[in-house]
């Protein structure tokens, strides 16, 4: 079939967009900027100029293919619009940029998955989208089932995912795919990177308590796969894991950290890991235990990247960029 891929330039969407080519799928990659139409044409996609915040773009690029997966979401005020911003940074107290922040991004993209549903709505098309695990409850192994945790760190995305998947009473093949916090391999660029860079700022590799919350974690080639299986043979209004692992202990990630950059891990205390970790805290001290075994079981995915920790203990993870 013929998709529209959001987000296709980045960490996961790389691989995704090879992975549909590959698999005989034809590829319509949204680009924001001309490096990012140039990557798109490299790899054989078609482009379309766009972004999140034009939803007539959204709309057309949409209207010209058989289904939508939708990786690409505001996690900087960079692209958001000027008046978006204002309100941020002065729409209160400066307690609460935080959240003002996040309510922006989760609105945006409220806004880009009713676009998508009212193009697909007409034509029964699937529609993937990406939300990420640590929108789920913490302290026990959560399944598929399961909805997300209005007290996580990632609450502010409760109503895009309840959203999409109300779709499916709309004739929508919708479906979304949950992300573990470590996705990795080479390029990575978020979580891992950052732990990374709070260990080399403080001089000591922190983990909250004894360290024994867990972080579920997948390779992203493994997690490209499950997409184009979702986008294939997705249920609709069903949910996905895109874990390999259930859950890494957090104080096994800083041991390895420890080790390559030659500092020593820690125990912070929870009041202290906000002066280690930053906005990161909250994540980090979450118990995050995650299971896939219903999305292995209906869509057949069998992940065979590496492990994280394997992952993790390369160079590469410790280059300075």
């Amino acid at each position: 079939m013929r998709v529209f891929v959001t987000g296709g330039t980045g960490f996961i969407g790389t691989p995704l967009v090879k992975d549909l080519l590959d698999n005989g799928h034809e590829v319509l990659g949204m680009a924001r900027t001309d490096d990012g139409a140039a990557k798109l044409a490299a790899a054989g996609a078609a482009v379309h100029r766009g972004s999140l915040v034009d939803l007539d773009s959204l709309r057309k690029g949409a209207a010209q293919t058989d289904g939508v997966i939708h990786l690409a979401y505001l996690h900087g005020m960079g692209h958001m619009p000027f008046g978006t911003k204002v309100g941020i940074l002065l729409g209160g107290s400066p307690r609460g940029i935080t959240g003002r922040f996040a309510a922006a991004g989760a609105g945006a993209d409220r806004k880009a998955i009713d676009t998508f549903g009212s193009v697909l709505a007409a034509t029964g098309g699937p529609l993937v989208v990406a939300f990420p695990t640590m929108t789920l409850a913490s302290g026990s192994l959560v399944t598929e089932r399961e909805a997300p945790d209005p007290t996580s760190p990632g609450a502010a995305r409760i109503g895009s995912e309840t959203a999409t998947l109300a779709l499916a009473s709309q004739g929508v093949r919708a479906s979304i795919v949950r992300i573990p916090p470590t996705v990795h391999g080479d390029g990575d660029k978020a979580m891992v990177p950052r732990l990374i860079t709070a260990a080399r700022k403080k001089n000591m590799a922190g983990y909250v308590d004894q360290g024994r919350n867990r972080w579920p974690a997948a390779h992203k080639q493994d997690v490209a796969r499950l997409f184009r299986l979702a986008l294939e043979n997705g249920a609709a209004g069903s949910r996905y894991h895109a874990v390999t692992e259930d859950g890494v202990p957090m104080r096994s990630i800083a041991e390895v950290i420890s080790k390559r950059l030659n500092v020593p891990a820690r125990s912070l205390a929870k009041e202290e890991a906000a002066g280690h970790f930053g906005w990161l805290a909250a994540f980090v001290a979450r118990d995050n235990h995650v299971s896939s075994e219903l999305t292995r079981k209906e869509l057949g995915w069998r992940p065979t990247g590496p492990d994280l920790l394997t992952d993790l203990d390369r160079p590469e993870y410790f280059t300075v960029r």
